[in-house]
């Protein structure tokens, strides 16, 4: 149950967005900026690193928003954002993916917990500079739009149909505009 009274009709963070649109516009650009923006990380590596952070937090609605997101927009799909979720190790994905993914989990923890060997293991496996930027930005991001999104008592849907469209609808829309909501 919300904390502050939020739309009914709106889940997560969409509910606060309509609640705060002053806010939600500059969160909205960052979003946009960070999973969207040119980079050499696909859009579907970035939204996977979304899920797998708002995963390791416990946030269900960011965590099903944006693994469905990732599904839509990942080669291999909804078995790859599993797997990741599941175990960076045992996921699908390229070796520079896995390294930059077990970083965003060490930004989960603890910005300190990012270390040296980290980031040089993320460099062998063919990380640029920017990646790793972006990585713990993104990380960094999605701690607090989790936080956000429990720390008010959203309301997350129980029906997994519901993020699935919400999946849909950010793959083609991105988050350009998102004081509408997510």
């Amino acid at each position: 149950m919300p904390h502050i009274p939020l739309h009914p009709d709106l889940p997560g963070i969409s509910a606060l967005f309509d609640y705060r649109p002053e806010t939600a516009v500059p969160l909205g650009q960052l979003a946009e900026v960070l999973l969207r923006g040119p980079s050499t990380l696909t859009v579907g590596e970035r939204e996977l690193i979304a899920a797998v952070v708002s995963n390791g937090n416990e946030c269900r609605f960011c965590t099903g928003s944006h693994a469905a997101t990732a599904a839509e927009t990942i080669e291999g799909g909804r078995p790859v954002v599993d797997a990741a979720c599941a175990g960076v190790d045992d996921a699908p994905v390229s070796a520079k993916v896995k390294a930059l993914l077990r970083i965003a989990l060490a930004v989960r923890e603890s910005g300190r917990a990012v270390t040296d060997s980290l980031v040089e293991a993320a460099r062998a496996d063919g990380a640029t500079d920017v990646e790793l930027h972006d990585t713990v930005l993104i990380a960094a991001a999605f701690c607090l739009f989790n936080r956000y999104v429990d720390g008010l008592g959203t309301v997350a849907p129980e029906d997994p149909a519901a993020y699935v469209e919400i999946g849909k609808r950010l793959a083609a829309g991105g988050y350009a505009g998102m004081a509408g909501g997510e």
